[in-house]
């Protein structure tokens, strides 16, 4: 008698009978599935709770509004330094419950010249639950400022303007999308596919022969030609579209090619390609999976040397730069000083919180380190503080 299928998850269950009757499928796949189902994915259902600390995990805006001061103060004087002062447009990607961009609204409105100047606010997001509180967070806002709040399934619904200045941010959006996992072989570039073991569990297998996947991916980047037989990569080209589309919107005409936008990209990653960062996270806690997909936020590290080789090309990358060294360069530890002043006594309970948050973000065993922030747009040369 075969082994009882283990279901833990009505999305299991769907995942589990379509490897059944097609054979296995690709990582990608099934990250997308997970998170995207639009019933049962991560990200699609109410009954997630996803930021915060009843959530799986707890984001840098979560934690203080600082952060997102600081990211917005950053982008506004972007376009403070034009000669020529456009109009203006926020584009976020993945915005979560909206605090990030509540706290670069705020920087908005404290700068006169961009009180009136802010046309819309344009938000990338599939979910339905997260548009619901983004609109609840951001529509007092969004008026105050005689802007429109605007939503669109991908970055490549967002019209390209010439005749508006595009701030775009992107804040743990990356690490989400879904990554092909490849291996060197004798035989080439071949694909690592999720499939059922005899248990009717979910396990890796090694694709026969190279896929198509595996082939373009395995030479998406020069700096994967030289890598051994053996070698593993975790390669998003959903991520590298994705980019290149944000690179369109703030890239100017050539030849000049000056930039008309700028934009922060900001995650947990490195300047080089992950073999194993792939992983999931329920209840601040890493666990398998494989285990209640629909459940657990799926993530991987993000390439951020990918990234850049997606818009080089088209726009000036700076770094990436450790979260940390950004958030010091930038002031966080002025401002900090500055809203803990207002307190009334060294003791009181915000200025506490004030600091302990600030310190946990630069922590370079972990945020601080862990994070990187990628700057795109401003001047071809340097742009503080990259």
């Amino acid at each position: 008698m075969a082994p009882k299928p283990i279901i833990s998850t009505p999305l299991q269950k769907i995942i589990a009978d379509g490897i059944r009757a097609t054979g296995p499928i690709p990582l990608a796949t099934y990250m997308q599935l997970c998170l995207s189902h639009p019933t049962y994915g991560y990200y699609m259902s109410p009954q997630n709770s996803i930021f915060g600390t009843k959530g799986d995990f707890v984001t840098s805006p979560e934690l203080s509004s600082v952060f997102g001061e600081i990211v917005g103060v950053w982008l506004v004087y972007q376009w403070l330094q034009r000669e020529k002062q456009l109009p203006l447009r926020i584009v976020e990607l993945g915005p979560g419950r909206g605090m990030l961009m509540h706290d670069i609204l705020r920087v908005v409105a404290q700068f006169k010249s961009g009180q009136n100047a802010l046309q819309s606010i344009n938000l990338v997001e599939t979910s339905p639950t997260l548009r619901d509180l983004q609109a609840s967070r951001l529509e007092a806002a969004t008026m105050q400022l005689g802007s429109r709040l605007e939503w669109h399934d991908s970055v490549e619904q967002i019209e390209q303007r010439e005749d508006v200045f595009t701030l775009v941010v992107a804040h743990e959006f990356f690490d989400a999308l879904p990554v092909h996992l490849i291996e060197r072989t004798e035989q080439g570039w071949q694909e690592i596919l999720v499939a059922l073991s005899d248990a009717n569990t979910f396990q890796y297998v090694l694709s026969p022969n190279p896929t198509a996947a595996s082939t373009l991916l395995g030479h998406s980047s020069p700096r994967f030609a030289t890598l051994p037989v053996g070698s593993r990569l975790e390669v998003s080209p959903t991520g590298f579209r994705t980019m290149r589309s944000i690179g369109s919107l703030i890239a100017g005409p050539p030849p000049e090619r000056i930039a008309k936008g700028c934009g922060l990209i900001i995650d947990y990653g490195n300047a080089q390609a992950s073999s194993n960062s792939f992983r999931a996270f329920k209840n601040h806690a890493i666990v398998d999976p494989f285990n209640e997909p629909g459940n657990c936020d799926l993530t991987a590290n993000v390439d951020f040397a990918h990234l850049t080789e997606a818009v080089a090309d088209i726009v000036p990358v700076h770094g990436p730069l450790p979260q940390s060294r950004f958030l010091t360069d930038m002031g966080l530890n002025m401002r900090v000083e500055a809203l803990s002043r207002k307190c009334q006594t060294p003791e009181e309970k915000e200025a506490l919180i004030l600091r302990s948050t600030a310190d946990r973000l630069v922590d370079e065993k972990g945020m601080g380190s862990q994070y990187k922030i990628l700057g795109l747009g401003g001047k071809a040369g340097d742009v503080w503080p990259f």
